[in-house]
C-alpha cells in the first residue's frame, strides 16, 4: 500500500491501524536544534483525543505520545523523529459481524476491491485513528512555525445547519477551546451541541464546516504552476477522510461575484503593499501574499450510524441490511479541527523550507 508519505523536504509517514497495537508517525527533515518534548506533542493529541465530552466517541484512549528517536537533550538532532501512540481501549467484537458487509459511506468496499484483503476492525488503515500521526507531526510543524511567529487557528463555523456569526482572531483564540463543539461563537456553539445530541439520540450524525486561518505567513511562500500553495493545501485537507470540499478565501461564492467585487484592491500600509479585503484568502497565483491564509473544509456526517442501512453480503452477493454498533462520533467537525490545523502547518513548513524561509538548523 503506497500513499502513506506526505511532503517534500519536511516529510511525514504515518503508520498503524485503528485496532492494531499502535499508531504513529515518522517525521523526516525536521530542522536540528528545535526544543521539543513529549509535552509539546501531547498538547495537540489531547485536543484530538476521543472521549473528551458527551458529543464525541466514548472510546477511552489516553493517546499518550512516545518519542522514540530524533531527540537528544531536549532538542531535535535533524534525524528522523519517530512518535508512537499505543492503542489501549480496543473492542473489535462489534466489527466481526460486519466484515463481509461493507458499511455505507466507509472505505470497506473500495479497499476490498483494490486489495482483496483488508483489516476490517474499525476500518483498519482507513480509520480516522490514522490522523493521530498527522496531529503528532503537526505539533512539531506548529512549533517550527511558532518560532517564526506564525499561528494556525481552526474553528467550527457551521454544523447541522447552524451558522456561526463572523468572529475576529481574538475571539477564535479565546473561545474555540471553551466548548466541546470548538465554535468561537458561543451562542451558536450551544445550538450546535443540541443538534449533535439530537442526532445521536436518533441514531444519526451531522456534518459541518471548519475554517482554518494562518496568521503571520510571509509573502512569497509557495511554488507556481503544479506545486501552488493553494493546490498543496487543498490536497492536504482533502486527504483527511471526512473532508468532501475545500474553499480558499471567498471560495465558491467567487463564482457568483463580479471581478470588481472579487478583486482585492492594493494599498500601501506601514510602508508595504497590502490589501483592505482578502477574498483571495492570502494566496495569489499559488504564492502567499502576506495576508492571512483563510481556508474552509466541508466535513461529511459520520458514516457510522446506528440506524438500519442497506448494503450487500460480499460472500453470498445478496442484498442485506446492517445496524452499526460500537463507539462513534455523532459529529466529526469538533475533533477534526486539530487535524486540519496540523495539515495546514505541515504544508506551510514544507513550502517554507523549499523557499528558504526555514533553514536546516534552528538557532535560538
Amino acid at each position: 500500500m503506497s500513499g502513506n508519505t506526505f511532503g517534500t523536504l519536511f516529510r511525514i509517514t504515518t503508520w498503524g491501524e485503528s485496532h492494531g497495537s499502535a499508531v504513529g508517525v515518522v517525521i523526516d527533515g525536521c530542522p536540528a536544534g528545535l526544543s521539543l518534548g513529549e509535552a509539546d506533542i501531547q498538547k495537540e493529541l489531547d485536543r484530538r483525543r476521543p472521549g473528551q465530552s458527551n458529543i464525541t466517541t466514548q472510546r477511552k484512549e489516553e493517546d499518550r505520545a512516545e518519542i522514540l528517536s530524533g531527540i537528544f537533550t531536549g532538542k531535535t538532532t535533524g534525524a528522523p523523529i519517530s512518535i508512537m501512540v499505543r492503542n489501549k481501549d480496543i473492542d473489535s467484537s462489534k466489527y466481526e459481524a460486519l466484515k463481509n458487509t461493507p458499511r455505507p459511506g466507509h472505505a470497506d468496499l473500495t479497499y476490498e476491491i483494490k486489495y482483496g484483503f483488508r483489516d476490517w476492525r474499525g476500518g483498519g488503515r482507513s480509520s480516522a485513528r490514522e490522523t493521530i500521526g498527522r496531529v503528532a507531526a503537526g505539533a512539531v510543524a506548529k512549533k517550527i512555525l511558532h518560532f517564526h511567529n506564525i499561528e494556525i487557528l481552526g474553528h467550527v463555523v457551521e454544523l447541522g445547519g447552524v451558522r456561526a456569526k463572523a468572529v475576529n482572531f481574538d475571539d477564535i483564540r479565546e473561545n474555540t477551546e471553551k466548548n466541546p463543539v470548538r465554535c468561537a461563537d458561543l451562542d451558536a456553539a450551544s445550538e450546535m451541541e443540541v443538534i449533535i445530541n439530537k442526532a445521536r439520540s436518533e441514531g444519526d450524525s451531522v456534518g459541518g464546516i471548519v475554517e482554518i486561518i494562518g496568521i503571520g505567513i510571509p509573502a512569497g511562500v509557495g511554488e507556481p504552476v503544479f506545486d501552488k500553495l493553494s493546490a498543496e493545501l487543498a490536497k492536504a485537507l482533502m486527504s483527511i477522510g471526512a473532508v468532501k470540499g475545500v474553499e480558499i478565501g471567498a471560495g465558491f461564492i467567487a463564482a457568483s461575484l463580479k471581478g470588481s467585487q472579487m478583486n482585492d484592491p492594493f494599498m500601501i500600509k506601514d510602508g508595504k503593499v497590502a490589501s483592505n479585503t482578502n477574498n483571495a484568502g492570502g494566496i495569489l497565483g499559488g504564492i502567499s501574499s502576506g495576508e492571512p491564509l483563510v481556508l474552509r473544509i466541508a466535513v461529511k456526517p459520520t458514516p457510522s450510524i446506528s440506524q438500519e442501512q442497506r448494503t450487500v453480503d460480499m460472500i453470498t452477493m445478496k442484498d442485506t441490511k446492517i445496524k452499526i454498533q460500537g463507539r462513534h462520533d455523532p459529529s466529526i467537525p469538533p475533533r477534526i479541527v486539530p487535524v486540519a490545523e496540523a495539515m495546514v502547518a505541515l504544508v506551510l513548513v514544507d513550502h517554507m523550507m523549499r523557499g528558504g524561509f526555514i533553514k536546516p538548523a534552528i538557532i535560538s
